[in-house]
């Protein structure tokens, strides 16, 4: 990991901040250095074992059974045929394939115009069923894109206080077969084409903080709208950047949010604190039992601003991360373990993926002005970045272009032509992606029509 600058501090998205190329050269031409060795994580922590949503953004559907899921439930969290037709751009399907299926992915075509003029959105949510969520960071409201391609506030999430990059941030979908947190969302259908009640969870800053909230999803595709919140998890220290924000249910059943550093960097290597940290609580914000650390929320620690998340079918984690000034971030994630904020950033002595001195490395990395990475998703075995200040999607193939190939392959596709993009996500029947462009939150270009969200068709091969 190379030594961190810690003067300068950038804002997280491309703006304000040198593009300093660090001594490791770029791979292949594509102007980012990259290195892999997910089997040589040596931290002493396995891998996570459960398997994850393939799908960033997906809803989560509980396992079945009584009581809060444990980290051995195996329910896949995108599992269940969706009912409905959906929209002709993908949005009906299986629920997301990402979990059961194998092998490479990569975009084809051009990007196609789902849906336009989005305020500074941050975030999407694909239901089961192929409703799609987009969220405004700065005006709080949450809106569902239909199939003709209007976009239709579903309501308001309280206590949203906008400033700098905080406000409306994270989505995520929880549809409660379990019964988990109890009772039904007035008429609503479930997010799995039943009739267990479906939550959405929000993160948000406050004039206080940034937390999570729930709020049952009510009514049915073309009509859904937002019944009151309830805090799930507070107390997330705020400021005017580094706020992190994204969430994701595993298929464990708990919740995993990323927490920036709230510019107090040394609060990342504080274990009672909750900044700098990757968090995981259960669907009502209990402590699971089998966290790293003992009564408290921390999954991992060290990190300055994370935001992306994504999981393998095989159970791997993987998240993505602002540097400063001059390395972005993936990395494997494992309990308990320390990814360097603010001593180190980027890679360097220890090996890819690899731990020295208790500080566990990024297995990719990308100058600062070539990413600037915030969305994150997985398909087979491909994930997909959205570049804020890159302008571009990158793919990451951990295995290669075969599944017998020990080498990661990285590819970038659209550089230049959305400009910002902020999130990414599969549709609900696999066959393509979502994303969201970031070009009207106040450090953009804006064009006509944005900001836009657009769907790009996926075809097998990592290249």
């Amino acid at each position: 990991m190379a030594n961190s600058s810690l003067g300068g501090r950038r804002m997280d998205d491309g703006q304000g901040r040198p593009g300093r190329r660090g001594a490791i050269g770029a791979v292949a031409g594509l102007g980012v250095a990259i290195v892999l060795a997910v089997s040589g994580c040596t931290d002493g922590d396995p891998l996570v074992t459960q398997p994850g949503p393939g799908a960033g953004g997906t809803a989560s559907v509980a396992p079945t059974g009584t009581g809060v899921p444990t980290a051995a439930a195996t329910t896949p969290a995108t599992g269940g045929a969706a009912t409905g037709t959906g929209a002709a751009w993908g949005g009906a399907g299986t629920g997301g394939v990402g979990a059961s299926t194998t092998g490479g992915f990569h975009p084809v075509g051009d990007p196609v115009t789902v849906a336009v003029e989005l305020d500074a959105p941050w975030a999407i949510a694909t239901l089961p069923d192929g409703t799609v969520l987009v969220d405004e960071r700065d005006t709080g409201v949450v809106k569902e894109i239909r199939s003709d391609g209007s976009a239709g506030a579903i309501g308001t999430v309280p206590g949203v206080a906008a400033a700098g990059e905080g406000g409306l941030l994270g989505l995520a979908a929880y549809v409660d077969t379990a019964g988990v947190i109890g009772g039904t969302a007035a008429g609503g259908t479930g997010a799995a084409g039943g009739t267990a009640p479906t939550y959405l969870y929000a993160y948000l800053t406050t004039a206080s903080d940034n937390r999570v909230v729930r709020m049952p999803l009510e009514g049915s595709p073309g009509a859904f709208s937002l019944g009151a919140a309830s805090d799930v998890l507070t107390g997330i220290p705020k400021a005017s950047n580094h706020n992190g924000g994204r969430i994701l249910f595993g298929s464990d059943g708990m919740l995993y949010i990323t927490a920036g550093d709230a510019n107090q960097s040394a609060n990342a290597q504080n274990v009672e604190s909750l900044s700098g940290k990757i968090l995981r609580v259960t669907p009502t914000g209990a402590i699971p039992a089998d966290n790293p650390f003992a009564g408290s929320p921390v999954y991992s620690l060290g990190h300055r601003n994370p935001q992306g998340m994504a999981w393998s079918s095989d159970g791997t984690m993987y998240a993505a991360e602002f540097g400063q000034n001059t390395w972005d971030e993936l990395n494997v994630i494992t309990p308990g373990a320390n990814y360097g904020w603010p001593g180190v950033e980027g890679l360097g002595d220890g090996g890819p993926g690899g731990t020295l001195n208790g500080f566990t490395n990024p297995i990719v990395q990308w100058t600062t002005d070539e990413a600037s990475p915030s969305g994150l998703t997985m398909i087979g075995g491909t994930l997909f970045l959205a570049g804020l200040g890159g302008e571009r999607l990158w793919s990451i193939s951990p295995s290669g272009d075969t599944p017998v190939l020990n080498s990661t392959l990285v590819t970038n596709y659209y550089q230049g032509s959305l400009g910002r993009i902020r999130d990414v996500a599969v549709t609900a029947d696999g066959t393509g992606l979502l994303l969201v462009t970031n070009n009207t939150d106040g450090r953009g270009s804006p064009q006509a029509g944005d900001d836009r969200l657009v769907r790009v068709a996926l075809s097998p091969g990592a290249s």
